[in-house]
């Protein structure tokens, strides 16, 4: 059981300032080939009806990989719970799943996966997890939710919260363990990017 993929939008996450690549947007490095928002667009869109992209800098350049660019409502650089508002406020679905731009390798089956723990438990939001040498790891901005959830979003960005396990813990939210670590490697340096591509 898991819902179809004509209901889910997606979302990549590009919002940051990059500070531990030196200020440079990582969405844009060149990784394989092409810009790392790239790969991660295309592993999105198989998996949903439609994928945008929040960024707040270098509109024109994440135009070009031709999807629609959301800035955060919010300013400041206010972290990934703006981008998710972003989303939120621009989605067509009554389903929203965001993921990062700077982990390209992500698990095909993300959504299918996420999407039948939402069904099953009645979550508001379901989340990816690891375990890494007998440790839950858990990787919140690999996220559905229901676009129902903007209402409580907006009250706690607006009362200054940018913590997302904070938000969380205000809604039926819980996790999903995926088996394939590497998956979600991501990166946040230059010495990361290179070690990736190799």
């Amino acid at each position: 059981m898991f819902i179809p993929r004509d209901v889910i939008s997606g979302l990549v996450l590009s919002g940051g300032q990059g500070r531990r690549m030196g200020g440079t947007d990582k969405g844009l490095q060149p990784f394989k080939g092409a810009p790392m928002a790239m790969h991660t667009i295309m592993r999105l869109e198989p998996q949903v009806d439609v994928v945008k992209i929040n960024a707040n800098r270098n509109l024109a350049a994440y135009e070009s990989l031709g999807v629609s660019v959301l800035p955060d409502v919010i300013g400041d650089f206010a972290g990934p719970l703006a981008g998710f508002q972003a989303g939120l406020e621009n989605c067509e679905h009554p389903y929203l799943v965001t993921v990062p731009c700077d982990s390209p390798r992500f698990p095909m089956d993300l959504v299918e996966k996420l999407s039948e723990a939402l069904i099953i438990q009645d979550l508001d939001l379901a989340y990816a997890a690891t375990m890494e040498n007998g440790e839950l790891r858990t990787h919140p901005v690999f996220a559905l939710m229901k676009s129902s959830v903007t209402d409580s979003l907006l009250p706690f960005l607006s009362g200054g919260g940018r913590k997302i396990d904070k938000w969380f813990e205000s809604m039926k939210t819980n996790y999903v363990v995926f088996d394939d670590v590497a998956a979600f490697a991501n990166v946040n340096t230059m010495e990361e990017l290179r070690a990736l591509q190799g």
